[in-house]
């Protein structure tokens, strides 16, 4: 069977008899299919795959087969190196689903402490709701946000106060109820 694979091999290399190629496929489709079924684990969809994969491969770089080994040895590297490869990148794709999957759920959880944070304030006095709002989500000083609401500073900093103390009870609450 080697010298046949050789003259096939050859033949390939030469380009003068395209069915030799195909000869080299029949001669050892079923075992690089078993080996790479062998290495899915049965998943038979993948290793025929793989095995088109291996043998467009071999097709590809059949003048880089040196003939000191068998050809069978060197179709069987080529499907163990499109396995690993294969097996990288459905790693690498399971790594990218993941985080993907970890950014939905931390920006759905984002998104729901935004709608309780906008419940709670939504609950809190007029005063106490602005002054926490200019101040936090606006960023004005205390002097700033007195100005916009046009009250002394002790006043603003009391409706601070209280608005933090109850948005900070009503968001407990909140976090009570989600569990």
């Amino acid at each position: 069977m080697p010298g046949k694979e050789i003259r096939l091999v050859a033949r390939v290399i030469s380009g003068d008899e395209p069915q030799a190629f195909a000869e080299l496929v029949k001669m050892h489709q079923s075992r690089i299919r078993a080996f790479l079924l062998r290495l899915t684990r049965g998943d038979g969809a993948l290793s025929d795959d793989l095995a088109q994969e291996v043998f467009l491969t071999a097709y590809k770089k059949i003048k880089s087969f040196q003939g000191t080994g068998s050809f069978s040895a060197w179709l069987h590297k080529i499907a163990y190196t499109a396995f690993l490869q294969n097996l990288r990148q459905a790693a690498a794709r399971t790594r990218r689903e993941d985080a993907w999957d970890q950014l939905q759920i931390r920006h759905t959880h984002i998104r729901e402490v935004r709608l309780d944070v906008e419940k709670a304030l939504g609950l809190l006095k007029l005063e106490e709701r602005s002054a926490l709002t200019l101040c936090f989500s606006h960023g004005y000083t205390h002097v700033e946000a007195c100005a916009i609401m046009g009250m002394p500073l002790g006043t603003l900093k009391s409706h601070i106060a209280r608005g933090k103390e109850k948005l900070a009870a009503e968001l407990k609450h909140f976090r009570k109820d989600k569990r």
